[in-house]
């Protein structure tokens, strides 16, 4: 059995084949990396037209990520898919899904784990980047933070994923994003895979361009 198995060529091939069926010449560089970094991660070209990224994005998180802002997860698949040798020394990429107050607060008020940790951002969210990968409780919740008083993230890259209010979630966020710069498919797909593919895109651009070191 014949196949490729060099990593840097199936990377340079995977980004030829998307360039070849999806036209993103106008696209800033910046946004069209992310955009191909999360094209590459699901496999479909066919995303393109739904996806939501503002073209701020990727300044707002780097200077957020270098000013020492942490990340902040929804879930551990989402946190397993974010790369760290692109992060600055020392970011912290945090999930509380599984801390002993989240569970607590969840059972005590019936709600999902995933709004419960979310809840638990609160003292963590002034300008810190929000990544949302499986969970459209812990959008809403987000949002719902936010309207209530809650300190504003610099930015939201959100990707739930499922049939029940996956759809909503994203479309309440692309409709109003709360003065923060966003990542988002509109529809059921999403994922963690998709979510931390934009993260990285963002990180991977960063530490490229030394802003890690500078």
């Amino acid at each position: 059995m014949q196949f490729l198995n060099d990593p840097e060529e199936i990377t340079r091939r995977s980004f030829e084949i998307i360039g070849s069926e999806v036209d993103l010449s106008a696209l800033p560089e910046d946004v069209r990396r992310i955009v191909v970094r999360i094209v590459h991660s699901c496999g479909m070209t066919a995303i393109v037209d739904a996806l939501r990224i503002d073209p701020g994005l990727y300044e707002t998180v780097r200077a957020a990520l270098s000013d020492g802002r942490p990340i902040l997860v929804d879930s551990e698949m989402t946190r397993a898919g974010i790369i760290r040798r692109f992060l600055p020394p020392g970011a912290q990429v945090i999930c509380k899904l599984n801390d002993a107050d989240t569970i607590e607060t969840a059972q005590r008020l019936g709600v999902t784990r995933t709004a419960a940790a979310v809840a638990h951002w609160r003292p963590l969210l002034k300008e810190a980047v929000c990544v949302i990968g499986n969970a459209p409780t812990a959008l809403f919740t987000l949002l719902e933070m936010i309207d209530n008083g809650a300190p504003k993230p610099c930015a939201i890259i959100a990707f739930p994923v499922g049939f029940v209010g996956a759809a909503e979630s994203k479309e309440e966020l692309d409709k109003n994003p709360r003065g923060a710069q966003i990542a988002t498919l509109l529809g059921r797909l999403g994922g963690a895979g998709m979510a931390a593919a934009a993260l990285n895109a963002i990180t991977s651009m960063a530490a490229e361009a030394g802003a890690w070191t500078s």
